[in-house]
């Protein structure tokens, strides 16, 4: 069985990360993170997520589950994924980062921090999503420069960073296929007179409203017609799936930042 510790045990994407874990035959709840000020540190970590007692106590520090431990599952904050990175690293224990907002600068660290550990990094560990790479940038190189586009992404009002690492990993994939800079026409939400639509343009607009889970809609418009490819998220769960999944894959593998294209084999033909 595999031991896994979950950073953010209390959060909503924790508890039923520990849920999940706790049902799969090939895991082990070894470990429960959470802030040090949190109201469920010490509680068990299986009660706090509704399965019952797991006899896994939430810590307040990452050190305290590392020992013995193979992998940590991370869906917290970019500050707190970064710490328990670096702890992660030290300690010689794989890990799955689900976290969102990471910066550039963040990247870069995590970078040199996994050349001691295998690490998956995505911004949305949904298998849906992540086929929807490949397929996205195929469309945009068959359509070429004649559609514009336009992504749209909805979430849940409780989301702190905008737009969702989903989008923007969108936006991205969309202009490299298109042979773009997106640091040039990527555009962030529209307001007053802005004038004419430039046909290299890349928009990401993000709506926030009740408990959207997730949603994004890629948009391509010519004259004439218009293409939508939309992906729902219906629960957390398919996150917490494709989290699994990335956990199963990323113990054993040799040193290095990962992300969900790798874990499905679909590196070469995103």
């Amino acid at each position: 069985m595999i031991k896994a510790v979950v950073a953010g045990a209390s959060g909503r994407m924790g508890k039923r990360l520990v849920a999940l874990l706790r049902e799969s035959p090939d895991f082990q709840v070894f470990g429960a993170v959470e802030r040090r000020d949190h109201v469920d540190v010490g509680r068990d970590a299986g009660e706090v997520a509704g399965v019952g007692p797991l006899g896994v106590s939430i810590v307040d520090a990452i050190g305290k589950a590392l020992p013995g431990a193979q992998v940590v599952l991370d869906f917290t904050a970019p500050a707190a994924a970064m710490q328990n990175l670096e702890a992660a690293s030290q300690a010689g224990v794989a890990m799955v980062v689900g976290t969102t907002g990471l910066s550039g600068a963040d990247l870069k660290r995590a970078r040199e921090l996994t050349g001691k550990i295998p690490c998956v990094q995505s911004p949305n560990m949904s298998v849906g999503v992540n086929v929807l790479y490949g397929v996205l940038a195929q469309v945009a190189r068959t359509l070429g420069d004649g559609y514009d586009i336009e992504v749209i992404e909805a979430h849940h009002h409780f989301k702190k960073d905008s737009p969702s690492g989903t989008a923007d990993r969108m936006a991205h994939v969309l202009a490299e296929a298109l042979g773009r800079d997106l640091r040039k026409v990527g555009v962030y939400g529209r307001h007053g007179m802005v004038g004419e639509r430039p046909k290299d343009e890349i928009a990401v607009h993000a709506i926030r409203a009740g408990d959207i889970v997730g949603e994004h809609t890629i948009l391509f418009g010519g004259m004439g017609e218009r293409i939508e490819i939309t992906h729902r998220a219906h629960s957390r769960d398919n996150f917490a799936f494709g989290a699994l999944r990335a956990a199963r894959w990323v113990v054993g593998q040799s040193p290095g930042l990962y992300d969900m294209l790798d874990v499905l084999g679909l590196r070469l033909r995103a």
